[in-house]
């Protein structure tokens, strides 16, 4: 479970450390750096917000994983300013599972295919898949979703020979996706309640 500190202050994230949460993730740049002394250090911080170029080098120093890598070009660019500080950066791929035109991500033919280029960058190690659902969506539909990116996932994981996390369910839906095969929540208002 990662505990989604995003508008919560620093001594919630203390409060939570102190309970043995080791999993933190952070929509925001910026605020995860005004916050970065309170993380634990034998935990992760997991950047899970749309991450732009300008500011790879910043999230690189602070993040353990970067779950929303959208495109090839993206994950390239990441390479190249790891090789410069030497640092494998771990990454997942994000999948635009419901054609949201609100998110990015990719589609999943073209996640599909770029995984064989990915996986060869020497300073990126491809741990996982995240999938973040459309609002409005029925029980029903959700599960459908959530279903599809298993599947996606397991094809990637078996045609390439890479284990794989999943990434997908939050504070609204995290049963059905842990239901349909989910390994990784992110839960903030569950646990910290409404943001600040």
């Amino acid at each position: 479970m990662l505990a989604v500190t995003k508008k919560h202050p620093p001594q919630e994230i203390l409060k939570a450390t102190s309970l043995g949460v080791l999993y933190f993730g952070e929509n925001k740049i910026q605020e995860a750096e005004q916050k970065k002394d309170a993380f634990p250090q034998k935990g992760e911080l997991h950047l899970i917000g749309h991450l732009q170029s300008n500011k790879i080098n910043k999230a690189l120093k602070l993040f353990n994983v970067i779950q929303t890598i959208d495109s090839y070009r993206l994950a390239e660019k990441i390479n190249k300013k790891a090789q410069k500080i030497n640092k494998k950066q771990r990454i997942y791929c994000q999948i635009n599972i419901g054609k949201d035109p609100n998110k990015t991500g990719f589609s999943e033919k073209e996640l599909i295919k770029e995984t064989s280029k990915i996986i060869k960058l020497s300073n990126i190690k491809f741990e996982g898949i995240m999938t973040i659902l459309p609002l409005n969506k029925t029980k029903k539909q959700r599960k459908t979703l959530f279903l599809k990116t298993k599947k996606i996932k397991d094809t990637i994981s078996r045609k390439y020979n890479i284990p794989l996390e999943l990434s997908m369910g939050m504070s609204k839906d995290y049963q059905e996706a842990i239901e349909c095969g989910s390994t990784l929540i992110r839960v903030g208002s569950r646990i910290f309640g409404d943001r600040k």
